[in-house]
């Protein structure tokens, strides 16, 4: 599309393309300096870093883009925030964080002076500095671009219920060709021009990745075009390499964009009818490294995939490469931008904004200064009744989605529930009571007959693991509060961006300007014991064993084993702060155990002895059993008498386990048992049956330094299932009732021998019960039906 003729004056100009010119200088010097910033005196080579660690190419097509808005910041008053799409690309966001001044205000000793400029030069990508990433290091940044893909979607997320904010996002053209920054794209279908706030793409085509053309930047223009259109985008483009022609484009085009986000707003609130428009957005095709060497060694750099990472290589052993470094240093001419003390010159330092309004300020980019403690009803309104333990059944997911229907009722600007498209399967679909599904496309007749969607609604829903993962981070990080619910098996699809969260939280939690932002609570169900008819496809509890790589000062996991419980824990998380917090918790029928004043109870110790399953009061037991999950808790309980019917002189200690990190040591974990504690629990050398909800290797991993841990014994997945019921997985994976009474026989010795006709029962019941449920397709009602007899 063409842009109105917004038409700067040369002056304008000027000025613009000087401060430009600084941040290109700092961006350069960022990566080959760490001396002499200003450039006096001729470059020496103790001037240059001995490490080149940092990335150039999109240094300049991202300051390009900063300093623009910036520009419209100043003229409109606008509130907006920066995020920068290309992983490496902090040089060009850096630079012109540090001319705003707010990099100095954070870290003083990064003076805006000569002295600060050369400690901001020597920091960057070098030993005990910062990365060549937006860090949280980095004021004004929420998306640090390690992993590529998530930009757009961050900025979804940081523009939900903030009316007034614009986040410009710049998209780098390798990171488009990622499957969650291709499925992003249409978050432009959930953003409600009324409540909501808007985002600016800037799709910057430099051409290439590391070493290959992109394929956004090799397509025509028409059918790139028609992408976006397709998209449900309005295209502006700005396209070329001469500075002045291009800053007299990048205005017109910001310009429109910003007086098309304007009107688009003032007529949805004015007309209070919130239709999906199409947002503008901006095609930014500039040269690879622009203002960089322009060749190397007789090799196209700029403009080319040379000009990725460090367009001179070599330079302190090549004179030819530092000769033509500093030629290119010297191209910014710094002394016409910085006074003799190092500090920018008066008449650029003012095109920056004041105060509040420069991005690299915004409190939307440092969200915890924003957040607000959620309104919470009490979790004990929603409890199951449970009189006597393991003798009804309830669905556990059913009642925390009243508790998240009322939590959204006395939340309705910054409480939003996520979930792709399986909030109804996993029994939460009370939250429509509150808040519909958020839906800006068109609409069918028959979508009124039970569709819940609303262009007002809260619950945000999309096929897309990525994109709403993507959606939660950004709105996290701006000072709100969400829950997300996703099946287990596919919960894997957002490994990576879990990392990517939980390192960001870790390093956050290391810079203390950093206000602490609501937890990602992470809801797992539909989990891998309950996969009726779906199969073996559907059966992977190996999430957790992910979870467990990230720092312990960032993760949490929880496995209640009823719905009380299951209230207690999602209680306490979504009242936490820089966490994330992931609960395992089956959607199904299953049996309670637990009053809420005794779940309350249990929870907060993440671990305990349930006292009226056991029978070893006062004495040492002969066996500990333990469970963490709901599935392998009915089965160790239902082993539990099994054993005590067939040998009633056997003293059985049983544990339940809702905190899995109790099972470390404290050193390890703040959540971890102490080893006097432990060793009281699971006892200094009797058996342990642990009957796990997930790969057994993890409790291993997680207690192999305890003193008891030879005699520790798990049962968990064994990646053995189809099309099973519920007992026959069990049976199959050995965590069911009967594999564990026969292990029991095998480690206790006094049953070694005198167990043997109890073991050739148990295996009769395991082949009676797959022969049932072959046949019948359901469990063997006796066994199914169970409940606890005591």
């Amino acid at each position: 599309m063409t842009t109105q003729q917004t038409k700067l004056s040369q002056e304008e100009i000027s000025k613009i393309d000087a401060y430009w010119r600084a941040c290109n200088y700092l961006a350069a010097g960022m990566i080959y300096l760490r001396d002499n910033p200003l450039l006096r005196e001729p470059l020496k080579l103790e001037h240059v870093k001995s490490r080149l660690l940092g990335h150039w190419g999109s240094s300049p097509g991202l300051s390009f883009t900063y300093i623009h808005l910036n520009r419209l910041i100043n003229k409109y008053d606008l509130n907006a925030i920066f995020m920068a799409g290309p992983g490496h690309g902090a040089p060009g966001v850096l630079g012109p964080v540090y001319l705003e001044g707010a990099y100095s205000e954070t870290y003083p000793n990064k003076s805006e002076d000569e002295h600060g400029m050369r400690q901001f030069f020597k920091e960057f990508s070098f030993p005990g500095g910062i990365g060549s990433h937006c860090t949280p290091e980095t004021p004004g940044s929420i998306h640090e671009g390690g992993e590529l893909g998530y930009s757009v979607s961050h900025a979804f997320g940081a523009a939900y219920d903030n009316p007034d904010l614009i986040v410009a996002v710049v998209v780098g053209d390798g990171e488009s060709e990622t499957a969650p920054l291709a499925t992003s794209w249409h978050s432009n279908k959930f953003l409600n021009p009324i409540r909501d706030g808007a985002v600016l793409p800037i799709l910057h085509l430099n051409g290439y990745k590391i070493n290959n053309p992109t394929i956004l930047s090799r397509i025509p223009h028409e059918e790139l075009e028609n992408l976006f259109k397709g998209y449900g985008w309005m295209p502006y483009f700005v396209e070329g390499s001469d500075p002045d022609a291009m800053h007299q484009a990048m205005a017109a085009a910001m310009e429109q964009c910003v007086l098309e986000i304007r009107r688009i707003q003032q007529e949805a609130r004015a007309s209070c009818q919130p239709v999906r428009p199409r947002w503008p957005m901006i095609v930014l095709r500039s040269p690879k490294g622009w203002t960089g060497p322009k060749e190397v060694d007789g090799k196209k750099v700029e403009g080319f995939w040379r000009a990725h990472q460090v367009p001179l290589g070599n330079v302190r052993d090549t004179p030819e490469h530092f000769k033509q470094l500093e030629d290119w240093l010297r191209s910014y001419k710094p002394e016409q931008l910085f006074d003799r003390d190092g500090r920018l010159l008066p008449e650029f330092k003012a095109l920056a904004p004041k105060g509040a309004r420069r991005m690299s300020a915004n409190p939307h980019a440092n969200g915890g200064l924003l957040r607000k403690a959620l309104h919470m009803p009490d979790c004990r309104d929603y409890a199951a009744v449970v009189t006597k333990p393991g003798t009804t059944s309830a669905e556990n997911t059913r009642p925390l989605g009243k508790f998240l229907r009322d939590i959204m009722r006395l939340n309705m600007n910054n409480f939003r529930v996520f979930g792709p498209d399986e909030n109804s399967s996993n029994k939460l679909d009370d939250v429509y009571e509150a808040s519909k599904k958020t839906w800006l496309a068109d609409y069918l007749p028959e979508d009124a007959g039970g569709g819940e969607l609303s262009p007002d609604g809260r619950v945000m829903e999309m096929l897309s693991e990525h994109t709403l993962e993507g959606w939660l981070e950004g709105y996290l990080l701006t000072g709100r509060h969400g829950f997300f619910s996703t099946y287990e098996a596919f919960v894997h699809v957002i490994d990576s961006m879990f990392n990517q969260h939980a390192k960001w939280l870790a390093m956050s939690k290391e810079v203390a300007w950093r206000a602490p932002v609501s937890s990602l609570n992470l809801l797992i169900t539909s989990t891998v014991w309950r996969q009726d008819h779906n199969g073996f496809t559907h059966q992977d509890p190996g999430f957790l064993d992910v979870v467990v790589n990230k720092s312990p000062e960032v993760t949490r996991i929880y496995l209640p084993p009823d719905v009380n419980c299951l209230l207690s824990v999602a209680d306490h998380c979504l009242k936490s702060t820089n966490y994330i917090n992931v609960i395992v918790c089956d959607k199904q029928k299953h049996l309670q155990f637990l009053d809420m004043d005794a779940a309350i109870k249990h929870c907060t110790k993440g671990i305990g002895i349930w006292g009226w399953a056991s029978n070893d009061q006062g004495v040492e037991p002969d066996l500990v059993i333990a469970s963490a999950g709901d599935i392998p808790t009915k089965e160790a309980l239902a082993a539990v008498v099994l054993l005590r019917e067939n040998f009633p002189e056997l003293k059985i200690r049983f544990i339940n386990v809702v905190d899995l990190y109790k099972l470390t040591p404290d050193s390890e974990h703040p959540h971890g048992l102490s080893d006097k504690d432990f060793d009281s629990l699971f006892t200094l050398d009797k058996p342990i049956l642990f009957n796990f909800h997930g790969y057994p290797w993890l409790i291993h991993r997680l207690a192999y330094r305890r003193n008891n841990h030879k005699n520790l014994h798990v049962r968990g997945y064994k990646e053995k299932g189809s099309i099973n019921t519920p007992l026959e997985l069990a049976i199959q994976n050995e965590i069911d009732r009967f594999s564990l009474v026969i292990d029991a026989i095998n480690r206790v010795p006094s049953l070694r021998v005198a167990g043997a006709h109890v073991k050739e029962s148990m295996r009769d019941m395991q082949i009676e019960c797959r022969n049932y449920a072959y046949e019948h397709g359901t469990d063997l009602p006796e066994v199914d039906n169970w409940v606890w007899p005591y």
